[in-house]
C-alpha cells in the first residue's frame, strides 16, 4: 500500500502517495493514518519528515492532526483531485527574486500571527524540531529538513488556511535554492540564530517581535541567496 520514497526531497513523495491513495478511494474519510514513527519506518525516513508531509496535507486540507489523538483524513476522493489554489499561482520559471520578495511579504505577516495563536503543544513541537537543527549543525549534518519545518509549522499555527497555502507553494518553488545555501557552515549559523530569535518572540506571545525577527532572518537569507548567485551560481 506504502512503499519507501527517495529521500531527497522525500516529504513531497510522501504528499504524493497518501493523497494517491485518498484519490484512488484507498483512504477514505475518517481513516487514521499510521503513527509518525511507523510511518517513518515504512517510508525509511525520519519522523521530521514525516510530520513535514503530514503538514503539508494538512495545509491541503486532507488530514487533520488532532492533538493526542493522531491524523485522520478528512477528504473525500473527489475532494483529493482539487488543486490547491497556491499550485496554480506559482510556477518553476518564475523569477527567484520576485517569489522571494513575496516570501518576505508574507513570512512576517505568518510569524506574527503565530506569536498570537500559538498553542503551548506547538510551541514545545518548535523547540523540538529547533533542538534537532541544532544537534545538526553541531555534527556537521544536513539541517535542511528541520530548517524547512520549522517555517511550516509556523504557517500551521498561523491559523490561516490561505496564507499557508501561499507559503507552502513558495516554499516547494525555494527548495532548490534552500538546499543549497543551508549547506554552508556560514548559513546553518545564520538559519539556527534566527529561527532562536523568531521562537523567543512567539514564546513570549509578542507578536510585533515576531514579525521583526522573520523579517530580518528573511533579509539575511536573501543576501546570503543572491550573494552567491552574484558570484556566478547561476543555478540558483
Amino acid at each position: 500500500m506504502l512503499k519507501a520514497v527517495i529521500k531527497k526531497r522525500a516529504y513531497e513523495d510522501i504528499v504524493h502517495q497518501i493523497r494517491g491513495l485518498i484519490e484512488k478511494g484507498k483512504l477514505k474519510r475518517d481513516d487514521q493514518l499510521p503513527s509518525e514513527r511507523e510511518l517513518s519506518e515504512t517510508f525509511k525516513v525520519s519522523r521530521a519528515t514525516v510530520r513535514e508531509a503530514i503538514i503539508a496535507l494538512e495545509a491541503m486540507m486532507l488530514v487533520d492532526r488532532r492533538h493526542g489523538n493522531g491524523t485522520y483524513i478528512i477528504a473525500s476522493s473527489e475532494e483529493a483531485l482539487i488543486q490547491p489554489l497556491a499550485a496554480a499561482l506559482f510556477h518553476e520559471k518564475d523569477d527567484l527574486i520576485d517569489i522571494f520578495y513575496l516570501r518576505k511579504v508574507i513570512e512576517p505577516g505568518i510569524a506574527e500571527l503565530a506569536a498570537e495563536n500559538a498553542r503551548a503543544e506547538e510551541i514545545k513541537e518548535l523547540e523540538d524540531v529547533l533542538k534537532e537543527q541544532e544537534e545538526a549543525v553541531a555534527e556537521g549534518g544536513d539541517p535542511f529538513w528541520n530548517d524547512t519545518l520549522f517555517h511550516h509549522l509556523l504557517a500551521h499555527m498561523a491559523r490561516n488556511r490561505v496564507l499557508e497555502r501561499l507559503f507552502l507553494a513558495l516554499l516547494d518553488l525555494l527548495g532548490q535554492s534552500r538546499e543549497r545555501y543551508v549547506q554552508t557552515e556560514d548559513r546553518k549559523q545564520k538559519s539556527l540564530s534566527g529561527h532562536r530569535n523568531i521562537l523567543s518572540a512567539i514564546k513570549d506571545g509578542d507578536g510585533a517581535a515576531a514579525r521583526r525577527a522573520m523579517r530580518r532572518h528573511l533579509e539575511e537569507v536573501e543576501a546570503t541567496i543572491f550573494r552567491r548567485k552574484k558570484g556566478g551560481d547561476e543555478n540558483l
